[in-house]
């Protein structure tokens, strides 16, 4: 469904020269399908924990395919807004509850590799949407970009039809009192039964407490079904514990600093930046967005692979550290093009070039799959799917600011100055890490909640 996002990249070129919209309208059209995202991602948590994790994800698949249906037939700016706004409400609903359900499903020593999944998927995605972008290029300008728009609806075909394969989570099914359900799914994604009933007597223990704590339930095993995750906005928002409060900076921080980065501005706007870095044909800067997107998903799939094994925290300070180096570079290097007028130095646009890359690489080492994983895993089980989605809408929120604003900050104070000021928020986002973000590597999800609670005293 995120394949939106490299699609809309090109997209808008041809959009803008076949409705004859201005580029504030362009960045509204790009940046509305994030805000209301959030939409999507606030209601989310309390949907998961009404009907479950997995019919959750049926919605946000029907959601977004009905947005892409609509964008394809779009016979007027309006209309493709209203499409972006129904396919946003499907992204936020997908964003927050594939990493809560993967990381709920997983165990605890690979729960990093398979959370991290959803973002290999999303960089996956935006590269189809670059190829398809490239491919259909050619097509008439009235044709083009509805192609583009309308094809992102065959992925969430794909995932409405996968969801019918799919198990429940565990950790649902046993706030639910579904206690033998539960059982099955985890044996069957446990190594043998003795580690299934192991890992069931865990969560059942978690959850027991949990709800006993917060006067939901004197007996977890008779009540708990008829618990749909009320009472959670006020425990996290009127009166947090302290570990509750760390949790909540915790995650929201990292899903700040996500977008804060201006990641999705640069990779919605690459055109635009690969043209402030020299670049000028647009069969060149389509060719050009496919190479960031292979660097991209390549290195996500690096940083899939090592995050259970260098934690969280170490992935994460190394990209934002790398993040920051680059995106200066990058603002060095489109400072000196726009100085140096016609004469442009090859030299100084490959490093442009390359700098943008770089950024998306080092955010598919750290930020990228990380803050999926993090951020869904480091809440008690009672509040994790109101946490997430809480957090998640943070994201959102940021994500369509930035994706709004992005063209019309950078005219102000020139592509090399946006830059400038985004490494600066990469500084600032290593410094969050390394003080605020404890590791939670090859840690269940009932550890997890012991780790903020001892750091917290």
């Amino acid at each position: 469904m995120v394949a939106d996002i490299g699609v809309m990249s090109g997209a808008a070129l041809f959009i803008r020269q076949d409705l004859k919209i201005t580029s504030v309208q362009v960045e509204i059209l790009v940046g509305c399908l994030n805000v209301c995202s959030l939409i999507g991602s606030l209601a989310s948590g309390k949907t998961s924990d009404w009907i479950g994790r997995r019919y959750t994800i049926m919605v946000a698949a029907a959601t977004f395919l009905i947005g892409a249906i609509l964008m394809g037939l779009a016979p007027s700016f309006l209309f493709l807004m209203a499409g972006r706004v129904v396919a946003g409400i499907g992204v936020g609903y997908s964003l927050m509850i594939s990493p809560v359900y993967v990381a709920e499903l997983s165990p605890a020593l690979t729960r990093g590799l398979l959370t991290s999944l959803p973002e290999v998927f999303i960089s996956v995605g935006i590269l189809l949407g670059y190829v398809s972008n490239y491919a259909f290029s050619s097509l008439p300008n009235d044709t083009n970009w509805r192609v583009m728009l309308g094809v992102s609806a065959l992925p969430a075909i794909a995932v409405a039809l996968g969801v019918l394969a799919m198990p429940e989570s565990p950790r649902w099914l046993v706030v639910k009192g579904r206690f033998e359900e539960a059982k099955q799914v985890l044996i069957r994604t446990s190594e043998n039964k003795g580690e299934a009933e192991l890992r069931l007597a865990e969560i059942q223990e978690a959850a027991s407490a949990s709800l006993t704590n917060k006067g939901s339930s004197s007996d977890s095993s008779n009540n708990s079904g008829a618990w749909h995750g009320q009472g959670v906005w006020k425990e996290l928002l009127v009166t947090p514990t302290r570990p509750v409060l760390r949790i909540l900076v915790a995650a929201i921080g990292v899903n700040f600093f996500m977008q804060a980065s201006g990641n999705d501005a640069v990779i919605y706007y690459s055109p635009e930046v690969f043209k402030e870095a020299g670049i000028v044909n647009e069969k060149q800067l389509l060719g050009v967005t496919v190479i960031m997107g292979i660097a991209k998903t390549c290195f996500v799939l690096i940083s899939a692979m090592f995050l259970d094994r260098f934690g969280r925290r170490t992935m994460l300070l190394l990209g934002s550290c790398g993040m920051a180096i680059s995106l200066f570079l990058l603002g060095f290097g489109c400072t000196f093009l726009r100085l140096s007028g016609d004469t442009k130095d090859e030299l100084v646009i490959a490093l442009s070039v390359v700098a943008v890359c770089a950024t998306v690489s080092f955010f598919s080492i750290g930020l990228g799959p990380t803050t999926w994983v993090y951020s869904s895993e480091i809440f008690p089980l009672r509040l994790r799917a109101q946490g997430s989605s809480l957090a998640i809408s943070v994201n959102r929120l940021v994500s369509g600011i930035v994706s709004m604003t992005f063209l019309s900050v950078s005219e102000a104070i020139t592509f090399g100055g946006m830059f400038f000021v985004l490494s600066g928020v990469m500084v600032c986002a290593t410094l969050f890490f390394y003080c605020f973000l404890p590791e939670t590597k090859g840690k269940n999800l009932e550890e997890i909640e012991a780790l903020f609670e001892d750091q917290a005293h």
